[in-house]
């Protein structure tokens, strides 16, 4: 099996703890949906037809879950409603979970987002996996009328009212931002989302927060695994200390292309992934120095300034060589790789991203299906214990 290119074998494999014997020792995959225009040729309606078909074959096909994106104001992504989609395609399959990747809070007032999470939970029989953000870009923050300097806040006050409604039945807040009075939701919950709350974490407060919340940590990886690794370990070191028990599997996205041919599957991989990265940069300002000084983003404003150092061609290649890519065997041992290096996690694959034809990312997802993923299956690490 072909390892990661940037795995750094020098760090020493996580410990495991007994505790999480009782886990199941299947690896869960699923697809997120990125709802990118990057090919001009699209229509939204079009774009929107694709991105709705893939998901549909990801239930065919036997992928774990299904993911959809908030994002508003650019073709970036055009997903202002993620719950929504969810909904239709609660409708469109039986068996494969529903994510969200995530609700964006701050821009999302917590009542209605309890309340169309509990209505979609009650439509699709309880797949719904509820995964929160706060978000970054000021090209979304600005029409929504919200400095950047409060989504640190806005997202720690309306996370823990959201996941304890979801669990009560019951909103309520006093906080500055979401001033609550006390009401009753509708539909009720008809179970438990504790193993179904995520949090997007990178920064060191979200990873705090992630932690408190009793969520699992959603990961965007931008970088190799192995340097990732004193982020997982301190969400692992929180949870562990704040609820007396070993974290949950850590969520990996990662972008995918799996072809036959691994020189080709190089070629159009770094081809569509150099330009979704791209337009990351240009969707977050990525480079900007816009971030020094707000609160909460010490570290975007960080890697901004490690962008400009680099240059962002080198940037662009840096990332794409972390996501996965090439034959089936290939891809394999990448995902092994990441295994062998973090221990337990869930992995959730990007199959379309850079305006990827529709047709390249199904036949991607395929081959993965028939010739990764029944193996795949069986790399999920055991539990990590952080403790001693």
């Amino acid at each position: 099996m072909c390892p990661l290119r940037t795995r750094t074998p020098q760090l020493d494999p996580p410990s495991r703890h007994p505790s999480g014997q009782g886990r199941p020792a299947v690896l869960n995959i699923g697809i997120n949906l990125g709802f990118g225009r990057l090919d001009p040729s699209l229509t939204d309606e079009q774009l929107y037809s694709g991105e709705l078909d893939v998901a549909v074959e990801a239930e065919r096909l036997g992928y774990d879950s299904v993911w959809v994106v908030e994002h508003h104001f650019s073709d970036y992504s055009l997903c202002p409603d993620n719950l929504l989609v969810l909904a239709h395609l609660a409708g469109r399959t039986s068996r494969i979970k529903l994510g969200t990747a995530a609700v964006i809070l701050p821009w999302n007032d917590p009542l209605r987002v309890a309340e169309k999470a509990l209505m979609v939970d009650n439509i699709c029989g309880g797949r719904l996996l509820l995964g929160v953000g706060r978000g970054l870009s000021r090209t979304e923050y600005e029409p929504f009328r919200i400095p950047l300097g409060e989504t640190r806040d806005r997202f720690d006050e309306a996370a823990p009212m959201l996941f304890e409604a979801l669990e009560s039945g019951v909103i309520e807040g006093g906080g500055p931002y979401y001033p609550q009075p006390r009401a009753e939701l509708r539909p009720r919950p008809r179970s438990s989302f504790l193993g179904r709350r995520y949090c997007v974490a990178g920064s060191p407060d979200s990873v705090v927060m992630a932690a408190k919340l009793r969520a699992k940590m959603m990961s965007f990886i931008v970088r190799p695994v192995p340097d990732l690794m004193p982020t997982f370990t301190r969400y692992r070191e929180l949870y562990e200390a704040g609820h007396g028990e070993i974290a949950p599997p850590i969520s990996l996205n990662v972008n995918m292309y799996c072809h036959e041919d691994d020189e080709l599957a190089r070629e159009r991989h770094f081809e569509y992934v150099n330009r979704f990265f791209m337009s990351n940069v240009e969707h977050y300002e990525m480079a900007g120095e816009h971030f020094a000084g707000v609160k909460g983003h010490e570290r975007y404003a960080a890697n901004a300034a490690y962008f400009r150092e680099i240059g962002l061609e080198k940037a662009a290649d840096d990332y794409a060589a972390t996501a996965l890519w090439g034959s089936p065997e290939r891809v394999l041992g990448h995902i092994e790789a990441i295994r062998d290096v973090l221990g337990d996690f869930e992995l959730t694959l990007a199959p379309a991203f850079g305006g990827m034809p529709y047709e390249h990312a199904r036949a991607s997802l395929g081959l993965f299906a028939r010739e990764v993923l029944p193996k795949a299956r069986g790399l999920r690490g055991a539990a990590v214990s952080v403790a001693a």
